[in-house]
């Protein structure tokens, strides 16, 4: 019977594998699982203490290593997983990550720190290690302030659980700069409607401003355009109360000089409405109103 091409290509596979098969083949102890087995010697690795790990982290820290002391702590972290020395680490790893710039890595660091350890006395610096991470990367007012909301959060949420932590007093520092960044933001958009006369979102970026971020310096500011976009629109009550709120909360700023003129023109002055938003928000703020004087 003739071979066929199938028959051949078995033939000239198994031709080979016969070959190597056939070099048993004189003796009894043949065992042919060992023909493809590896030839290799284990590598033993002893471990490395932990105070050695630890301390070699630290030297990276020294030498401004930071990705170096990354790899120390991680390495401790893992080989000493569920004792002291694995929370001192991921710490320490989240510390070397915010020396490093590497600010969302330490954040990532932060939160696995305070999800494995929230009672730790040292979790109020582990959140404040998060929160200085998101406040490094604040961006100008130009741009998109997802960063500075995360900042603002964290910021807080750091006063509010730990309000006697010796972060506690700088973080509050910070957060009035952050929320002055994030009012910079809602005016340079306000006064983007401003100028192409979009009046009703102009004005809904200033009341943002003052509903929102009523102490810090953009305050003024908002409530003069307040008054100028009213004006615009003919809203000559809304222009008066914004300009009064104005005068009494800031009565020496040049903006509410420029409020009273603008209302002057029209032959009209600054006039509080009681039941107004702007005045609401004023009186729970400080407790005063326009009419008081």
């Amino acid at each position: 019977m003739p071979v066929t091409i199938r028959h051949r290509r078995a033939a000239a596979f198994a031709a080979p594998l016969v070959a190597i098969l056939g070099l048993g083949l004189g003796g009894c102890d043949f065992d042919p699982t060992q023909i493809f087995a590896e030839k290799y010697k284990p590598e033993v690795v002893p471990d490395v203490p932990a105070d050695k790990l630890y301390s070699d982290g630290l030297a990276k820290l020294e030498d401004s290593d930071y990705e170096g002391a990354v790899k120390k702590f991680d390495s401790l972290d893992k080989q000493y997983q569920y004792s002291d020395w694995s929370r001192k680490a991921l710490l320490m790893t989240a510390y070397a990550n915010y020396e490093g710039q590497k600010y969302d890595d330490a954040i990532s660091a932060s939160k696995r720190y305070l999800q494995r350890h929230p009672a730790s006395k040292d979790a109020a610096y582990a959140q404040y290690l998060m929160a200085m991470s998101n406040y490094k990367q604040i961006p100008d007012v130009t741009r998109d302030q997802e960063r500075s909301e995360k900042a603002l959060a964290s910021l807080q949420e750091l006063v509010q659980k730990y309000p006697t932590s010796e972060y506690a007093a700088d973080a509050k520092a910070k957060i009035q700069i952050t929320r002055d960044q994030l009012a910079g933001k809602e005016m340079e958009v306000g006064r983007f409607y401003l100028e192409r006369r979009n009046f009703p979102a102009a004005i809904n970026r200033f009341r943002d401003v003052v509903a929102k971020y009523q102490t810090t310096r953009h305050a003024e500011e908002a409530l003069e355009r307040l008054t100028e976009a009213y004006w615009a629109l003919g809203i000559t009550q809304e222009a008066q109360n914004a300009a009064a709120v104005l005068g009494h909360n800031f009565p020496e700023s040049s903006w509410y000089k420029d409020a009273h003129a603008l209302l002057a023109q029209g032959g009209v002055e600054p006039r509080e409405e009681k039941s107004s938003f702007l005045s609401k928000i004023y009186r729970t703020v400080t407790g005063k109103t326009a009419s008081a004087e």
